[in-house]
């Protein structure tokens, strides 16, 4: 299961360097499903491995002139801080056993599990729909919009923290519809947006222990290499194709885990 583990590392990098974005949405289900790491811990690797993956794309963006750095700032500084304080406070705060239904327990592991599963559903049809793609830039962004992205930016910073989600699926439709970014410039500015917010919601972590972080290591330099070579193809695959492909796979893993959670178990 490792090394299926190890693949599925590489080939998330592979689809963030591509389509900046859906990537990170399945790092969650490998480390639980293929590692074997225990939800709530495992939205702490995540947090690590999307944050420097994520960097590593901005850093090849910013050099193609592709991130807006003020728009990357108005929208970053209060989801780095929601991150933050939601690691830090919310995230120890919840019982393990959130309520009962009957004989069903829902437990705060199966808590994350369903929520994540609903947030790919919600990733996979941004990804097939692919309309963010034709919209036009705006020249200027009023006070209105100013304060529009401070507000999604703090929604985005919550379920960053409380997930461990990179959450650029949601990023990017609100830098190009908000802010007026053209794709590929809003996708360069939501890697940079992801990469200080997750790395962020990470330290909110540090101190508490028992991370593996030769696990952790080894998967974050598989995926950092997936997206090298992601960045490398992004001109001989058609963006759009995969994006949508990539889409319909998220979504058969939506399900695949509200079956296993409810049904399977």
């Amino acid at each position: 299961m490792e090394i299926t583990g190890y693949i599925a590392a590489a080939l998330i990098g592979i689809s963030l360097g591509l389509i900046g974005g859906g990537g990170s949405i399945l790092t969650l289900p490998v480390l639980v499903y293929l590692f074997g790491i225990a939800p709530a811990a495992a939205t702490s690797y995540s947090l690590f491995i999307v944050g420097t993956t994520s960097l590593v794309g901005a850093v090849g963006s910013y050099r193609k002139q592709l991130v807006d750095i003020p728009v990357a700032l108005l929208f970053g500084i209060p989801s780095i801080l929601v991150v933050f304080l939601t690691r830090h406070y919310v995230v120890p705060a919840i019982p393990a056993a959130l309520f009962q239904t009957g004989d069903f327990i829902v437990t705060r592991e199966l808590g994350v599990m369903l929520l994540f599963a609903l947030l790919m559903l919600m990733a996979s049809v941004s990804m097939i729909r692919g309309k963010n793609a034709t919209l036009t830039a705006a020249t200027n962004m009023s006070t209105a919009g100013r304060i529009r992205l401070l507000l999604y930016g703090t929604l985005i910073g919550f379920i960053t923290g409380l997930l461990g989600a990179g959450g650029g699926f949601l990023i990017i439709p609100a830098l190009i519809m908000i802010a007026g970014l053209p794709m590929k410039r809003a996708v360069g500015t939501s890697l940079l947006i992801m990469a200080m917010s997750t790395l962020i919601g990470f330290l909110g972590d540090a101190g508490r222990g028992g991370i593996n972080w030769v696990l952790l290591i080894t998967v974050t330099v598989i995926a950092v290499a997936g997206v090298l070579i992601g960045g490398a193809l992004t001109s001989k695959i058609p963006g759009a194709k995969l994006k949508q492909a990539f889409g319909w796979f998220v979504l058969a893993m939506g399900v695949y885990i509200i079956i296993l959670e409810t049904v399977l178990k």
